[in-house]
């Protein structure tokens, strides 16, 4: 079961903890302070631009906790920050707690349920701490991951970890995957939602939406590089314009002999793991195991390069599509149609 990780005070409960006799031997103790000092730095770093995030319902009541909360990061000088789209959707009033104390009103920009992003923004001339953010594509499994947020209403609260895994999908509240998502064990809690996930230099790489229950050490973000595209479109026109063409993937590698035959520049592709029924996917004859390698001419090495090309502009447009289908390059025909977003009552 995947639990967004915004709360409500319903849902806060106290665990007991199990403790642990220790161990008789572990690392060196250089390496534990070094390990220690990467994770204290990051957050140090970070911790700054981190923000708690209380709302009110539609039809709340006085108080913002009858709204629930989570938390978000400050993207800009100017006051904008990213969210998860399921942490404010629907909010009457939003309220951000600073690290330094502040308490600001905070406005809506836009959303994007299909990724469950948001960007919210405070008053411009408000001097903020914010966050760069790193490159998802460059991450790799086994490295240092740190999550900052709010989890339980708990502000400023730092768990570390590792990436676990890379190229997951997620469903998002609209229905629909959310794909290229990454895995961490940083532990995440109810109130983490929108929170940033750091890296040791305290870059975003992700921003943290999911947990599995029951399961433990299974949390989910969503790709920087997916964050930032979108974050872009929700300040430029306060929505994202999309298209689709209704298949679910996730970059995989090429064999390098097929990338050398067919002259293709790139060594990964889209690789196809689920079709919707009644598709423009379907309709062109696309199947489970194909590799798109370029959309119009246009390569596409990763998911978020694919989604990025899946604009507004192609809806209705005969596009074609490059795939490997086993050793063949074959060229199908698709005709994308508007990603139509409705949100669930999940």
């Amino acid at each position: 079961m995947i639990a967004r990780l915004s709360h409500s005070p319903a849902e806060v409960g106290v665990e007991g903890e199990e403790v642990g006799s220790g161990y008789a031997s572990g690392p060196e103790p250089g390496l534990l302070d070094a390990y220690s000092a990467a994770v204290s730095g990051a957050a140090e770093q970070a911790r700054g631009a981190v923000v708690h995030i209380e709302v009110v319902g539609p039809g709340g009541g006085e108080r913002p906790q009858e709204g629930g909360s989570g938390s978000g990061f400050f993207i800009s000088p100017d006051g904008y920050l990213l969210t998860n789209s399921h942490v404010v959707h629907g909010a009457r009033e939003m309220r951000v707690y600073l690290a330094d104390g502040r308490r600001l009103r905070a406005d809506l920009v836009g959303e994007d349920p299909y990724s469950d992003l948001a960007v919210l923004r405070v008053s411009p001339g408000e001097a903020v701490d914010h966050l760069e953010f790193a490159d998802s594509d460059a991450i790799k499994p086994g490295q240092i991951a740190i999550a900052i947020g709010s989890p339980m209403g708990f502000q400023q609260t730092v768990t570390a970890g590792i990436v676990s895994g890379l190229g997951r999908s997620l469903r998002a509240a609209s229905g629909r995957l959310i794909d290229n998502i990454i895995q961490t064990d940083a532990a995440l809690n109810p109130g983490n939602s929108g929170g940033p996930l750091v890296d040791s230099r305290g870059r975003v790489i992700g921003v943290n939406t999911a947990i599995i229950r029951p399961a433990q050490g299974i949390c989910f973000a969503i790709a920087s590089n997916t964050a930032r595209w979108v974050a872009g479109w929700l300040i430029k026109d306060g929505r994202v314009g999309r298209s689709m063409i209704g298949v679910a993937g996730q970059t995989a590698p090429v064999l390098r002999m097929l990338v050398l035959h067919h002259h293709l520049g790139h060594g990964t592709g889209v690789l196809v793991v689920g079709i919707e029924p009644g598709s423009p996917g379907e309709r062109a004859g696309l199947e489970i195991g194909d590799v798109i390698v370029a959309l119009d001419g246009h390569p596409t090495p990763t998911v978020d390069t694919l989604h990025k090309l899946l604009t507004g502009e192609r809806i209705g447009i005969r596009t074609s599509v490059a795939i490997l289908r086993g050793v063949e390059l074959l060229e199908k025909s698709a005709v994308p149609v508007e990603l139509e977003v409705e949100l669930g009552s999940g």
